[in-house]
């Protein structure tokens, strides 16, 4: 008997050949200011699809250059970026993986330098630096600098390239797109208390803090077509008392499954610096299984899953319809494979790796 984690997830057209996704993770990797995709993106991605997995998502693609989160992170707010967006999605699809594409603001957590650069805010007056945008006009944290408070048109005009990145993400052969609605940026901030305090249509209380989440939603659900899954990634909880609560995350995500959203994709934190995360093994699947139940929509866990069992578990016993691995997949592309060989699961390798298998 096959087990749970190796079996087919279908969403709309598209068919997974198992439930473990390649969850988006930053790599900082293209040239500054160009947000192209690089050799690195290509082998990088290409490499965790040959391993096996179902889903292989892209790091946060931005939707506008002021959406990155730092000057080295991909884009897709221009045809530019299609030759080598093309390449990683094709070359995604021969190894048998769908290729997906999270489309991203970081809002006012963007203009940022990368981790080993020490992180933090590009130094004003830096050529890489921007101004970053924000629903209300206050700084992510201390030595951060203040956002632009985004007016009504210019939400309006985010809303439109968000569904004009997803026009191009699927002429650009990705089958599956994912919104990044979480860990603080533009449109978790929008959500959270703590970073929104507008007073007009878009802040204030939860129907409007949703408003911007939802009509994004609603703008690339229909800019794509019918077939394509539309994935949403939220922060379930902000882990600060007066913020974002996983109760609103259920109104959220049944909200979102209204119009068109296929599965959530169940993160936490990011909305602030001083949050306290007690980070464990599967620690946010509580939050996978909540909204699962409540919501009535599909959902992945993500976060420190390393294991085979404890992936196999999730999917078992229903608390998750995927399981997204990050630093796993980092530490070990070829992951897929192992959990299958770990669960008696039968998978096909690929032809060139055939001699090294099994595992030993």
């Amino acid at each position: 008997m096959t087990p749970p984690l190796f079996t087919p997830l279908a969403l709309r057209g598209v068919v997974l050949r198992n439930r473990i996704a390649v969850s988006p993770m930053c790599q900082y990797s293209c040239d500054a200011a160009d947000g192209l995709a690089t050799d690195w993106h290509l082998v990088h991605l290409g490499a965790r699809a040959i391993g096996g997995a179902g889903l292989v998502l892209t790091e946060a693609a931005a939707v506008e250059p002021a959406g990155r989160i730092s000057p080295w992170d991909l884009g897709i707010w221009s045809a530019d970026h299609a030759r080598a967006l093309t390449r990683v999605a094709d070359f995604i699809t021969a190894q048998g993986a769908v290729p997906g594409i999270q489309l991203a603001h970081a809002g006012r957590k963007a203009s940022a330098m990368r981790p080993w650069q020490g992180g933090g805010p590009v130094a004003p007056g830096d050529p890489l630096a921007w101004e970053t945008c924000a629903p209300s006009a206050i700084p992510f944290a201390e030595g951060w600098p203040a956002p632009h408070a985004l007016g009504e048109g210019e939400i309006a005009g985010i809303v439109r390239d968000f569904a004009s990145a997803a026009r191009r993400a699927v002429a650009y052969g990705f089958r599956v797109v994912e919104l990044h609605g979480a860990h603080g940026y533009l449109i978790h901030s929008f959500l959270s208390p703590l970073s929104n305090v507008r007073t007009d249509a878009w802040g204030g209380p939860l129907v409007n803090r949703m408003r911007f989440a939802l009509d994004v939603v609603e703008a690339v659900r229909a800019a794509i077509p019918d077939e394509v899954p539309l994935l949403l990634r939220l922060s379930a909880t902000d882990w600060v008392e007066g913020g974002w609560t996983v109760g609103d995350s259920v109104v959220l995500a049944r909200e979102a499954a209204a119009r068109g959203v296929d599965l959530v994709d169940c993160s936490s934190g990011g909305a602030v610096a001083t949050a306290r995360i007690p980070a464990a093994p599967g620690y946010q699947v509580p939050f996978a299984a909540r909204i699962r139940r409540e919501a009535g929509v599909k959902t992945g866990a993500v976060g420190l899953i390393t294991t085979p069992q404890q992936a196999a578990a999730i999917v078992a016993d229903g608390e998750a319809d995927l399981v997204l691995l990050a630093r796993e997949l980092l530490r070990d592309p070829h992951w897929p494979l192992r959990a299958a060989q770990a669960l008696g699961a039968a998978v096909p390798v690929p032809a060139q790796y055939e001699r090294a298998m099994p595992y030993r």
